[in-house]
């Protein structure tokens, strides 16, 4: 049993967002609309699982009993891999959605959306390389672009179709038409949750999927948060049907819902059946209750 703190809980001004479910799955789960903890943990692994979920909680609401979070246990950047990061620290202003950062193979990164802002942030971000760009898949997740792009002396990209939420961003995506915007990422516009949505495909084995679709652990597939869609549905499925067939990745990074990693023959299979479910969505009032993560 680890010596760490045993007492650890969950205030009432969690938002039920899944993220720190995504990071301890297995110590966090969901009761009455809040994550909830489900027991102590048993070693040093778990422990890192429950502070890895408290430093990401965008209203801080996890707690190892009385005592302050130890700054010397924050893991984020947070590595999935050799090439992707998890940046933690999900922002109140972007309802707590994740942020990623792509190493490219000259050593630089790119932010895809952000996490709250700080300069102390910034500096452990900027320590794995110089980051280059700030790419914003969609107007919800637009907070802090400017300031991280700034920070970085990065150029910061949105799509035409959101540019309200953005209107200094140095890079303006339009259209429909995927565009390789560096050598191996391409911005594939997807216009749906909102009509500026964009998915960003990197080196085809990585997309971040903002808040168009998602890895969910209750159907154990790639699902649409068609209750949380702000644009329109049906342009969602249109959009799905126009971009399935060329999109190939092997990750799945969405904004809100979990991560998955597969086969790219599995990836493909399953977005052809997203995209045949998507069409027989119809509109219905926003229900973020309603979402299945």
């Amino acid at each position: 049993m680890t010596d760490a703190p045993t007492d650890w809980y969950v205030d009432d001004r969690c938002t039920n967002c899944d993220v720190a479910r995504q990071l301890a799955p297995d110590l966090i789960g969901e009761a009455g609309g809040r994550s909830v903890i489900l027991r102590r943990p048993r070693d040093e692994a778990e422990e890192r699982m429950l502070h890895a979920a408290a430093f990401a909680c965008h209203t801080r609401s996890i707690h190892a009993g009385s005592q302050r979070l130890d700054p010397a246990r924050d893991p984020f950047p947070l590595a999935l891999d050799e090439t992707v990061h998890l940046c933690g620290h999900n922002s109140p202003h972007t309802a707590g959605a994740n942020s990623y950062l792509l190493r490219r193979p000259s050593g630089t990164r790119m932010m895809i959306d952000t996490p709250r802002f700080s300069d102390a942030l910034a500096d452990r971000y900027e320590a794995l390389g110089p980051v280059t760009d700030v790419l914003l898949t969609h107007r919800d997740h637009a907070a802090h672009g400017r300031r991280y792009a700034d920070r970085f002396g990065a150029r910061l990209w949105i799509h035409e179709g959101d540019l309200d939420a953005a209107p200094d961003a140095d890079r303006v995506l339009r259209g429909t038409e995927a565009v390789e915007i560096a050598e191996g990422v391409h911005a594939v516009p997807l216009p749906g949750h909102t009509e500026g949505s964009v998915l960003y495909v990197a080196d085809e084995r990585y997309c971040f999927s903002g808040d168009s679709f998602y890895w969910s652990r209750t159907t154990d597939d790639i699902e649409v948060a068609e209750s949380v869609t702000w644009y329109s549905v049906e342009e969602l499925a249109a959009s799905l049907a126009r971009t399935a067939d060329r999109l190939r990745f092997t990750w799945l990074l969405p904004g809100h819902g979990d991560r998955k990693h597969l086969p790219a023959a599995q990836m493909a299979r399953r977005i052809r059946q997203l995209t045949a479910r998507a069409r027989e969505m119809r509109p219905r009032p926003i229900d973020f209750t309603a979402v299945r993560w």
